[in-house]
């Protein structure tokens, strides 16, 4: 019974990192056309922002750092 249980959840434990960690990677919000520290942008930094529209998605923060490499790309992309 223990046996099966343990190879259940590892089961469980490979789906959730083959199929749900690169749905959370994926796309995230475009925050490229607001202005940091603006009220549009809830007068936080622009990786703040993107931080905090990620966590009301999916409950999920991402760190700064991740955050600033997204927004920097954004920005890259939309030639600013």
């Amino acid at each position: 019974m223990a046996v099966r249980l343990l190879g259940l959840f590892v089961i469980a434990a490979i789906f959730v990192a083959v199929a749900v960690v690169p749905a959370l990677a994926q796309q995230f919000p475009n925050v490229a056309n607001l202005k940091p520290f603006s009220a549009e942008a809830g007068f936080m930094s622009l990786p703040g922002y993107l931080r905090w529209l990620v966590f009301q998605q999916t409950g999920q923060w991402i760190t700064y750092a991740e955050a600033a490499r997204v927004v920097a790309e954004q920005l890259r992309t939309a030639g600013r």
